[in-house]
């Protein structure tokens, strides 16, 4: 890796060398823009309001705009004279647990690597007092010309450090939340619950940019001339109802993605949301009364098998009986209908003949 920052951490009266690298990368997918009628490249130049001339990057600072609009100029010289202690040292102001640190505030990730052999002792000091404290560092760093926040935490057998915003940078989330006066019941937590058991642990190895992997494949298909095939994605469905039914089916459909069910394709039973009990009671009443009649049926024919004495009841012999005379006429009927057929083959033929004459 390379590194964007050479160092050092202050750990009190130690001092470690180090080098900062980017913890991160970015994959997505880069474009240009060009000239539709001529493919030509867009390309931005600085040009000044007054003159209307392209100024070239030695003839531009930065500057300062003021609340009436006026214009300050600020030059990277006025930023040098600036005290900033942190410029190239990490300063650690204390340790904390990492449940202290809300996840809002975690912007950029970077590793921290020992910078030379001298810098290896005090590295694994700070690594290893760390891990065995169970807490993070937090420091400031300046990178790019700010004064930034940081935490300082292990990862496997280096030292990370994420890039936190200031406590004054987060919004806090005023108006954002629903009406307190949304009641959730416990029959529809239960619901979510056995929704969120069913879904399971993500497994974080696995998850990867679909929409990147299909940007790739067409602009490979566009580069090789071929078609690109268009795929109809899931229509978005309307507004949701009924939740209670929303959760049941959503429930099912883990379970189908997860090879649940009870191995024939089944679902353990959901208890019915209101409104539609009187069709389940009516549907078990008439499964109930094919139970019934299929038992009957059972014991009728239980009774006929005790009556017949033997391995067979009346009714089977009678079946044995009528068997050689089904055969017989069927032969005859068959000798029948092939006489038939070879009788009228020459009718046929000859009214082929009529009809072409």
């Amino acid at each position: 890796m390379r590194s964007i920052w050479n160092g050092s951490i202050s750990f009190g009266l130690v001092s470690i060398p180090v080098k900062l690298m980017n913890a991160t990368e970015n994959h997505s997918i880069s474009f240009r823009q060009i000239h539709l009628a001529d493919g030509g490249r867009i390309r931005y130049h600085k040009v000044c309001e007054l003159d209307e001339e392209e100024v070239p990057a030695s003839e531009t600072v930065k500057a300062y705009e003021d609340a009436d609009g006026s214009v300050i100029p600020v030059t990277d010289e006025d930023l040098a004279s600036l005290p900033l202690p942190t410029a190239k040292t990490i300063e650690i102001e204390g340790f904390v647990a990492p449940s202290a640190i809300d996840p809002l505030q975690l912007d950029s990730a970077y590793y921290l690597s020992a910078n030379g052999v001298p810098a290896a002792k005090p590295y694994a000091l700070l690594r290893e007092a760390l891990r065995r404290s169970g807490k993070v560092a937090v420091a400031k760093f300046a990178i790019r010309g700010r004064e930034r926040l940081g935490m300082l935490r292990v990862v496997d057998d280096v030292i990370a450090m994420h890039g936190l915003l200031w406590p004054d940078e987060i919004r806090t989330p005023e108006g954002i939340a629903p009406d307190s006066g949304v009641k959730v019941r416990d029959a529809e937590l239960d619901l979510a619950d056995a929704l969120m058991n069913t879904l399971g642990d993500a497994d974080m190895d696995t998850l990867h940019d679909d929409y990147r992997e299909a940007v790739e494949e067409l602009v490979a298909a566009k580069a090789a001339g071929e078609p690109v095939a268009e795929e109809e994605g899931e229509k978005p469905e309307g507004k949701v109802i009924d939740l209670m039914a929303a959760l049941e089916s959503s429930v099912r459909a883990a379970e189908d993605a997860k090879g649940g069910g009870d191995g024939d394709g089944k679902h353990a039973d959901v208890h019915p949301i209101e409104g539609r009990r009187s069709g389940s009671a009516k549907g078990g009443t008439g499964r109930a009364a094919a139970k019934k009649s299929a038992r009957k049926r059972t014991g009728d024919k239980e009774a006929g098998q005790r009556q017949g004495g033997s391995g067979k009841t009346p009714a089977k012999r009678t079946a044995a009986g009528k068997a050689p005379a089904r055969k017989a006429a069927a032969k005859k009927t068959a000798a029948a209908a092939k006489k038939s057929a070879s009788k009228k083959e020459p009718a046929k033929k000859t009214t082929r003949k009529r009809t072409t004459a």
